[in-house]
C-alpha cells in the first residue's frame, strides 16, 4: 500500500476546503430561497420569485417551469391562475412523458439540450449548452419540473451529484403545497365549485367594498338579479344533471359578458347576481338587455341538439341610501316584473 506524500495530502485537504466552502455557499443560497418564498401567499407569487431567485442566485442562463399535464391538482392550473406570467415562464408536458425524466424522483441532468426543444422555447434554448431538471412534488404526486439551463456544457452533466438539487426540490414542493392548501380553503369559502363563480358570502364583501366606496368617493353601481326562465321544467324534463350543465353555461356566459372590473355571483339555486361597478340605471338596464338577448340567440350545445335556455334580470342601482339588503330587494322585484311582463307577451304572441 503506498503512502501519500505530504503534497498530495495537501492537495485533497485543500480539496475538502474548497467543496466544503462551496457546499456553504450553496446551503446559504438555498436557505435565503427558502426564506423569501416561506412569505409567498399565492402560487403565482411563489413560483415567480422561487424561479427569479434561483436565476439571480446560481446565475443561470435561463429557468423555465414543465407543468404536468393533467395536472394531479386540479385546483393549481384554472382560469384563475392563467396570468400572462404563466404563459410566459411555463408550459405544459404529458405527466408520463415527464415522469422518464424522473424514474427514481431524483433530478436530471443532461448537456445534450436538443431532447427539451418539443417543449420550451426556442429562445431558452439557443445557447444554453446544459441543463438540470428538478422535480416537484405535491401530495406524492408528480406535479412539474423546474429547468435550469446553463451556456456551460459542464455546469450539469450526469456525473455531477444532485445533493443540493434534491433538498431545493423538497423545500419547494413542502411550501408550495402549503400555499395550495390556503388557496384551495379560501377558494371553497369564496366560489362555487359547480360554476366556478364566487358565491354569496364573497358577493356581501364585494357589494359592502362598493357601498364603502359610494359613500367616500361618490361612485355610482348597480345590481343585476338573475334568474334561469323554467329551470325547475329544465330538471324535471332532462334530469339534474342537464339542470348544473345549464347553470355552469349560464355562470360560464355571464362571466365572459360581463366587463373584467363586474363581478358575477351565485346567489342560490338559480339566481345569479352580477355587480356593475360605476354602472348607472339607464346603463344597468342596456346590460341587462344585452345579456337576455344574448342567451336567445345562443341556445346551449346539449348531446347533440341545443336547449333554449333563457334568463330574466332585474335592476336596481345604489342611491348611497340604501343597504345592501334592499338593493337585493329591490332587483328581486324587478326581475319577477321582468318575468312577468315576459310571460305575459309570450301569451299574447301565442294567442
Amino acid at each position: 500500500m503506498m503512502t501519500k506524500t505530504a503534497e498530495q495530502l495537501t492537495t485533497e485537504l485543500n480539496l475538502l476546503v474548497q467543496h466544503s466552502k462551496e457546499n456553504e455557499v450553496i446551503a446559504r443560497k438555498l436557505f435565503e430561497i427558502e426564506t423569501a418564498v416561506l412569505s409567498c401567499q399565492s402560487s403565482e407569487q411563489l413560483l415567480k420569485n422561487l424561479l427569479d431567485l434561483i436565476q439571480e442566485k446560481f446565475n443561470l442562463s435561463g429557468i423555465y417551469l414543465l407543468l404536468a399535464s393533467p395536472t394531479p391538482i386540479n385546483y393549481l392550473i384554472n382560469g384563475n391562475l392563467q396570468s400572462s406570467w404563466h404563459q410566459r415562464q411555463t408550459t405544459q408536458i404529458d405527466g408520463e412523458q415527464l415522469k422518464k425524466y424522473h424514474p427514481d424522483n431524483q433530478p436530471f441532468l443532461c448537456n445534450h439540450v436538443e431532447t427539451f426543444k418539443q417543449f420550451v422555447p426556442q429562445h431558452l434554448l439557443a445557447n444554453t449548452k446544459s441543463v438540470a431538471l428538478t422535480p416537484l412534488n405535491l401530495e406524492g404526486k408528480l406535479f412539474g419540473s423546474v429547468l435550469f439551463c446553463d451556456n456551460n456544457a459542464d455546469r450539469f452533466t450526469p456525473e455531477l451529484g444532485t445533493f443540493h438539487l434534491q433538498q431545493l426540490a423538497v423545500k419547494v414542493s413542502l411550501c408550495l403545497s402549503n400555499v395550495l392548501i390556503r388557496e384551495q380553503l379560501d377558494y371553497m369559502a369564496h366560489y362555487d365549485r359547480l360554476t366556478n363563480v364566487a358565491n354569496r358570502r364573497l358577493m356581501e364583501i364585494s357589494i359592502s367594498e362598493e357601498l364603502n366606496r359610494q359613500k367616500r368617493y361618490g361612485n355610482p353601481f348597480s345590481i343585476l338579479f338573475i334568474d334561469c326562465n323554467k329551470f325547475k321544467q329544465i330538471n324535471d324534463t332532462y334530469g339534474h344533471d342537464c339542470g348544473d350543465k345549464v347553470l355552469a353555461y349560464v355562470a360560464t356566459q355571464l362571466t365572459e359578458l360581463i366587463r373584467e372590473n363586474d363581478r358575477c355571483f351565485r346567489y342560490a339555486g338559480d339566481e345569479f347576481v352580477v355587480l356593475l361597478s360605476n354602472q348607472i340605471e339607464q346603463e344597468a338596464w342596456l346590460v341587462s338587455q344585452r345579456l337576455c338577448q344574448f342567451f336567445i340567440d345562443h341556445p346551449m350545445p346539449y348531446e347533440q341538439s341545443y336547449l333554449n335556455i333563457t334568463i330574466s334580470c332585474g335592476v336596481a342601482t345604489s342611491d348611497g341610501k340604501h343597504t345592501m339588503d334592499e338593493l337585493l330587494k329591490l332587483a328581486d322585484e324587478q326581475l319577477y316584473l321582468h318575468k312577468n311582463n315576459s310571460e305575459d307577451t309570450q301569451q299574447i304572441t301565442n294567442a
